[in-house]
């Protein structure tokens, strides 16, 4: 497999979290303790457990496991640990003010707290902190930041932007298309992140075009949410880049 199979994702490895098997998201439980996921390498036990599913290249299958694995290439082809990189390539020249990767235990005072059906927060369904699949937490006006630091060059040129909207696959299911890192509207300019786990999805996308943002962040899992009127102040986790971004760490990942 190479990084573009990982990133698209066509790699064919066996997903930790697959999706298509998940059912009800919030029924969902770590088969380790949360708090000893807190680097991409914790995370190794549990993706070199489940076998190759397909061949590289052959089908498209969103895959969390793949973006731990490029989280953890990252890591060994910078020298730094994950989020700092993030922070320093993504985050800081995006003037992302309020993101950053919090732990569950150590949250800032405006962080949104997501809850699971039984009414109970989500802190036991998830890493302690959020990785190379996800979990971030940024504000809406975060999102706006980001979307145009994206496309005015200041985090990529303009054709590795370009590169990374192309379509690579069509994900039937999902109704959409797949670039390298992002979904795309199935018709249309459209750029999506979006994600969902256990209490917590959201979703934010950009028009070029237009340079029209839309966002929404429910913290329990509402289809596509509602639009997030707390828009500029309340951190929201943007939870794993599942069947649903988060502000999936893949795309931060993938600038740096």
């Amino acid at each position: 497999m190479t990084i573009e199979t990982l990133l698209a994702p066509r790699s064919g490895v066996g997903d930790y979290l697959d999706e298509e098997q998940l059912g009800d998201i919030d029924d969902f439980i770590l088969d380790v303790s949360a708090h000893t996921l807190a680097t991409p390498d914790d995370y190794l036990p549990q993706i070199s457990s489940h076998p190759q599913v397909s061949a590289p290249g052959e089908r498209f299958a969103y895959n969390n496991g793949g973006f731990v694995m490029l989280s953890i290439a990252m890591e060994r082809a910078t020298g730094a640990r994950f989020h700092d990189p993030v922070r320093e390539r993504v985050f800081e020249p995006a003037k992302m003010t309020g993101a950053g990767f919090s732990r569950s235990d150590d949250l800032p005072a405006n962080a949104a707290f997501g809850y699971v059906k039984s009414g109970r927060t989500n802190v036991f369904h998830l890493p302690v902190i959020g990785g190379g699949d996800g979990g971030a937490y940024v504000t809406a006006e975060d999102m706006s930041a980001f979307w145009i630091a994206l496309f005015d060059g200041r985090l990529l040129s303009n054709d590795l932007a370009a590169a990374m909207i192309e379509p690579v696959s069509e994900a039937p299911g999902q109704q959409m298309r797949y670039g390298r890192g992002f979904w795309l509207a199935p018709e249309g300019d459209a750029v999506v992140l979006e994600g969902m786990d256990a209490g917590v999805s959201a979703c934010s996308s950009f028009d070029p075009t237009t340079g029209g943002v839309t966002q929404s962040c429910p913290t329990r899992r509402t289809g596509r949410g509602r639009l997030c009127v707390t828009s500029k102040t309340n951190h929201i986790r943007f939870g794993v880049e599942p069947a649903g971004l988060v502000l999936s760490a893949q795309a931060w990942w993938a600038m740096v």
